[in-house]
């Protein structure tokens, strides 16, 4: 297996990715909603707002993850991993774990400071991620499940209270989706 940042010619491959492991597990309207947000975010971030690597075997993409620019009021370099996604056939062997460390570390070596996610704890917690409260970081919108609030440091700080409101780009600025 071979972990690595994406090609933008991948693009359409890593959409249709995100759409069949959602259909697979979430049903097909949330493959085609997933599909679409990121078909959106690869088509509409700029590259300084943006990361996506992708896990390749005989070159065909096995996963993909996605990281967006989280932005705070006070000045700090932090990312959104998500989504996330693992060829069906190819889940809990430990790849989703590979590609997210994979992907920390280069974000790391590029000076982010934190990282977020919003999902399930009990897989996220295996890649460093635990649970932040609102009152150190506030999400961009009213969060649906607070306890999937999840943040890890990059650095060797610990995570200090962030006053202030968060950002994240355009394709997840929908409450729905929090």
């Amino acid at each position: 297996m071979k972990l690595a940042t994406y090609n933008p010619s991948d693009t359409e491959e890593i959409k249709q990715l995100f759409a069949n492991t959602f259909s697979d597990s979430e049903g097909e309207s949330e493959g085609l909603s997933i599909g679409s947000l990121v078909d959106e975010l690869m088509n509409s971030a700029d590259e300084d707002n943006f990361y996506c690597f992708v896990a390749t075997v005989n070159e065909q993409i096995i996963g993909s993850i996605i990281f967006s620019k989280l932005s705070f009021e006070k000045k700090i370099n932090a990312f959104l991993l998500s989504p996330v996604a693992i060829r069906t056939s190819c889940q809990g062997k430990g790849i989703g774990q590979k590609l997210i460390n994979f992907g920390l570390n280069v974000l790391k070596e590029n000076g982010v400071e934190l990282a977020f996610t919003y999902g399930d704890p009990n897989f996220y917690s295996k890649v460093g991620f635990s649970f932040i409260p609102e009152s150190l970081a506030k999400a961009p919108f009213k969060l649906t499940y607070p306890k999937g609030w999840l943040a890890q440091s990059l650095t060797i700080d610990e995570i200090e209270p962030i006053v202030g409101n968060s950002y994240c780009v355009e394709a997840f600025n929908k409450p729905d989706m929090w």
